[in-house]
């Protein structure tokens, strides 16, 4: 039997978004996802970090309302399902339906706002990644952005105000991702969360050292409080640029990462993700018809159906399930 294939992260093109239902020249369409497999996307409401004014949070609120609503009308429970719990993915899987999620990138979209959390929650969204490129309000970025002023810490990890959203995101089970974190501001957000978090697209940094990627340390947090770490097709972030300055990686190298993982926190914390349409795509994971290649490479290492069940979807939805019963 085909495993559930559950892709925690993938982006979609925003304002002029192509139809999703015939194919384009996205990486994700809804007919390269049935080619390929793939069971259940979570599309992502991304809002770049811009100015940290009134205009720059309303305008990013927007935003990220505006795509959550578009992100639900994709599905019409036919072609597709709209789903925002681990029961409904599973059902939609059984009955051969692909599923349709949704998230928040960038808690710069919440503002000061702690009263979005719940709202994104009621659109239909199952998390929300602290930030992205650049310091929000919440926390600081793995990646601070000159061009913004950013100092290398602003925080010391997380704001004040990121430990209230934490508490919030808890309370009404939204998953906290920590992908894009600073490593202090992960690691204190997965010691404070009283449910275990996620980090939705990344990699490790042993086998690559980029500053979006997991040490050791990190992983060893993971497996600590029960989350899980998705490893993801950004070619940067799986293997050094070579001598001329251009990184290739393929199939196989994710993997490499994907057993590293393994092998330091155990199977039950692993996943695998893409990040197609916002950076993800490997030399034979191009595009969502090309998902059979990681199952099969799993295979070929040795992996079992109940094994590669647990990283394509088995570990993110106990996290998931996790994050709903601590629910207040």
């Amino acid at each position: 039997m085909n495993p559930l294939i559950l892709d925690t992260h993938i982006d979609i093109r925003w304002p002029e978004t192509p139809d999703w239902l015939s194919e384009t020249a996205q990486c994700v369409d809804l007919p390269k996802l049935r080619r390929g497999g793939m069971s259940a996307a979570v599309f992502i409401a991304y809002v770049g970090q811009g100015a940290r004014d009134h205009a720059g949070h309303a305008a990013a609120a927007a935003r990220a309302e505006a795509m959550l609503r578009h992100i639900r009308a994709r599905a019409d429970g036919l072609t597709a399902r709209f789903c925002t719990t681990p029961d409904a993915v599973e059902a939609s899987f059984a009955a051969g339906i692909p599923a349709v999620l949704s998230a928040v990138e960038n808690g710069y979209a919440m503002g000061h706002e702690l009263g979005r959390i719940a709202q994104w929650r009621a659109l239909g969204a199952i998390y929300l990644t602290l930030t992205h490129d650049g310091h929000n309000a919440l926390a600081d970025s793995a990646r601070p952005r000159k061009n913004l002023h950013d100092a290398e810490s602003e925080h010391g990890g997380l704001s004040t105000l990121g430990r209230a959203a934490i508490a919030e995101l808890n309370r009404v089970g939204l998953m906290l991702d920590c992908s894009h974190v600073s490593k202090a501001g992960m690691m204190q957000a997965a010691e404070l969360s009283r449910v275990p978090v996620a980090v939705t697209h990344t990699a490790c940094a042993a086998l690559c050292p980029h500053p979006r990627n997991l040490d050791d340390e990190q992983l060893d947090m993971i497996r600590a409080v029960g989350g899980v770490a998705q490893i993801t097709a950004v070619a940067s972030f799986l293997k050094p640029p070579g001598a001329n300055g251009v990184t290739q990686a393929g199939v196989s190298d994710l993997v490499d990462h994907v057993e590293h993982a393994i092998a330091r926190i155990g199977l039950d914390h692993v996943g695998i993700s893409s990040d197609f349409d916002g950076g993800g795509s490997v030399v034979g994971w191009a595009n969502a018809a090309e998902t059979g290649n990681i199952t099969a490479e799993l295979a070929r290492r040795g992996y079992g159906a109940r094994e590669i069940g647990l990283l394509w979807s088995g570990n993110f939805l106990r996290v998931w399930r996790q994050v709903l019963r601590g629910a207040a």
